[in-house]
């Protein structure tokens, strides 16, 4: 599959079919085509799919010979075809109404054929600039100066060989683009169905027009800057990390990669996942983690893991990235990869660092998703921005407070104007930088936003800058993805390890005979039960509560202050005919567990079990289970029977989290595969039938 976002256009020759336009997106799942040359995927007709893109496409080629035509009748005639006949109905049958959708069927056909094409003379009516006729060519056609043409260099990409392969539109009175002449024969080599992808003109034929030039200027000068940068990565090392990608793509059935390439050829941003990491993000991918803080010192490549928290509350890959720059069009490519690596689905929040360039590019992929800057992240610049200050203990807990300790964004306000008042801060550049930035780090302006606990200690620290204790700055590209690879097999095996732990027995309930915390053990792993547990001591040990008149004798409502705490009050509501909770404090929202308040309600209305709707299935040990199985939802059932890629979907993600599950049990495999035989019998047995029922019907 290729996608470009820079500028297209041949002028010049270059026909190579392995040069590649600036841009340009090579992306390969599931291990189909990493045979067919760097990333080539095919559809199932067994040509190279093209995707549209954004970017610019140069007008300019060889517009030579032009001369203006007087208006002519309206004839229909039928087009001259010089040559092969092969693959030419659609061009000469089509009608397209634009000099660019002109120059894109051209392409098409080139592209199918393998050559790249050039853009040649036109003809206007007279007295006007309305185009004529208009001319494309192979872009081998003609003769450089002072070029000798020779065995050797005669197939070579860069020369040209007096290609004589052309087609002419006309534009009639009704604006319509004919073909009316077309030489399909070449006296050149076209390129294999491998390389295909990679024709100059086929990617450029997927660009877009540029919006002004100013932004086409800034594309230019970031592509230089990439380029610039890749200079200083080897062949060797990009070659290994290619080899490397590939060989991962054979071995795992839906492993995904995805590389930019700037328009001298050489590759700039790299993305892969395996295709554990989208079954992990398809149950836990609320909750996305972005750190692209990490630079290899020996090419300056920024690595950027994308993280989350699963079930029980560890950290899990959902997949990387290695940036030459960090580039609007860097950070726009990358996002767009992942969405499409994992199904299109946006995660509910992203957390990233404080950069302007990145957030630009979240608005622009994931305009539904929450962003937020990273906590560490603000902690780790204010060491650095704020001096003496990190040393005051005063200081750190106002400041903390603002992140996460207010109740409103009143509060968060007045603690805000009184730490800068207190410490003499009001013209203090950074943290009035931070403050236009407050909706994205500050937990006041954020209580309806799930943000799975990956802020709170010791959760934070875990997922900050998770590279710097495990690879050396000057690790090699390919080097970087086997030690992402033993990484994220470390943080699977604790998966199992505690998948084990809940399998075999439900946590030690610190109250032995209490229903709630009986069933909380039941459900939750044990790790978010012992969080869950926590709330409970603290909405019923710690709570005091002062119940509010309601007329409706199913409804209640508490004003809830914990000891010690101060008076803040939160207020609970609850409805005991629908089982609704709902607390001012909004822990459920952000974190998928009753608070305390809403635990002490329920203590008080004697409801011994934690409602269904306040079990949040990502928290529990059956969190992994049925994901896959559209049965569970009657929507997406009925999308699965409806739509064939749907279908496909669901049953390829069933089937490789039941591989994924069995690997490593002899006894599982066996199983499983027992189960594969035996479908496949039945299936054959179903089409059997079919068959003898059709014959039966036709005779």
């Amino acid at each position: 599959m290729v996608n470009t976002d820079g500028e297209g256009g041949c002028e010049g020759g270059g026909g190579d079919p392995m040069c590649v336009d600036d841009n340009a997106i090579v992306a390969v799942e599931m291990g189909v085509g990493v045979d067919q040359g760097i990333g080539s995927q095919h559809d199932d007709a067994g040509g190279d799919r093209v995707m549209e893109g954004q970017g610019a496409v140069t007008n300019s080629g060889d517009e030579m010979g032009m001369r203006a035509y007087g208006d002519e009748a309206e004839t229909e005639e039928a087009a001259t075809v010089h040559g092969s006949k092969e693959g030419t109905e659609e061009l000469l049958r089509k009608v397209v109404y634009s000099e660019e959708a002109a120059y894109k069927l051209y392409c098409d056909y080139g592209h199918r054929m393998g050559f790249s094409i050039r853009k040649g003379k036109q003809s206007y009516f007279t007295g006007t600039k309305r185009i004529r006729t208009k001319d494309y060519f192979c872009s081998k056609e003609g003769l450089k100066e002072g070029e000798r043409l020779t065995d050797a260099n005669f197939n070579d990409p860069h020369t040209r060989t007096n290609c004589k392969a052309m087609v002419r539109f006309r534009v009639n009175n009704h604006g319509e683009w004919k073909v009316i002449r077309l030489v399909s024969d070449h006296n050149h080599n076209l390129a294999r169905p491998e390389e295909r992808h990679l024709l100059r003109s086929a990617r450029s034929l997927i660009a877009g027009r540029s919006s002004s030039v100013e932004t086409s200027k800034q594309d230019s000068l970031s592509c230089y800057i990439s380029m610039a940068r890749t200079l200083a990565i080897g062949n060797a090392d990009l070659q290994n990390l290619v080899r490397h990608l590939k060989s991962r793509a054979n071995e795992d059935g839906m492993f995904y990669w995805d590389v930019q390439i700037d328009r001298g050829g050489r590759m700039t941003n790299f993305f892969w996942r395996d295709g554990r990491s989208r079954i992990d993000f398809d149950c836990f991918g609320d909750v996305v983690v972005f750190d692209a803080t990490y630079r290899l010192n020996k090419h300056n490549l920024i690595c950027a893991p994308f993280v989350g928290v699963n079930h029980h509350w560890q950290n899990t890959m959902y997949g990387c990235a290695l940036l030459a720059d960090e580039s609007m069009s860097s950070f726009v490519w990358l996002f767009k990869s992942f969405l499409e690596a994992m199904g299109n689905r946006h995660p509910r929040s992203i957390f990233t660092n404080q950069d302007q360039v990145m957030s630009k590019a979240i608005e622009e992929v994931f305009p539904n998703t929450c962003h937020r800057i990273s906590r560490w992240h603000i902690q780790k610049n204010a060491a650095s921005r704020l001096g003496t200050l990190n040393g005051s203990k005063a200081f750190n807990k106002l400041f903390t407070k603002c992140m996460q300790g207010c109740d409103s964004e009143a509060e968060f306000e007045e603690t805000w104007a009184g730490m800068l008042r207190e410490f003499k801060l009001e013209d203090n550049k950074w943290l009035k930088k931070l403050y236009k930035l407050k909706q994205k780090w500050c937990g006041a302006l954020n209580k309806h936003t799930f943000d799975g606990g990956v802020e709170y200690e010791p959760q934070c620290d875990s997922l900050s800058n998770i590279f710097n204790c495990i690879a050396e700055k000057f690790t090699s590209p390919s080097t970087i993805v086997v030690v992402v690879d033993k990484l994220t097999e470390d943080w699977r095996e604790k998966e199992i390890d505690e998948d084990t732990r809940c399998s075999q027995k439900p946590p030690a309930c610190i109250i032995k005979h209490s229903d709630i915390l009986n069933h909380a053990a039941k459900v939750y792993t044990h790790r978010i039960y012992k969080l869950f547990e926590t709330y409970f001591l603290d909405g019923c040990g710690a709570t005091k509560f002062k119940e509010l008149h309601c007329e409706d004798n199913n409804r209640f409502q508490f004003e809830m202050t914990m000891q010690g705490r101060g008076s803040r009050v939160c207020t609970v509501h609850f409805d005991m005919m629908t089982m609704q909770l709902n607390c001012s404090c909004s822990k459920f929202e952000t974190m998928g567990l009753l608070c305390p308040h809403a635990l002490k309600a329920l203590s008080i209305k004697n409801v011994c079990s934690i409602p269904e709707t306040y079990i949040l299935k990502r928290w529990t040990k059956g969190a992994k289970k049925c994901v896959f199985n559209p049965k569970q939802y009657e929507s997406s059932y009925q999308e699965c029977m409806d739509d064939e890629a749907a279908y496909c979907s669901h049953v390829m993600r069933y089937a490789y989290d039941l591989v994924t599950k069995s690997q490593g049990n002899e006894e599982l495999r066996k199983s499983l595969w027992e189960t594969l035989e035996s479908g496949e019998k039945e299936l054959e047995k179903y089409l059997e039938n079919v068959t003898q029922y059709a014959l039966s019907y036709a005779t």
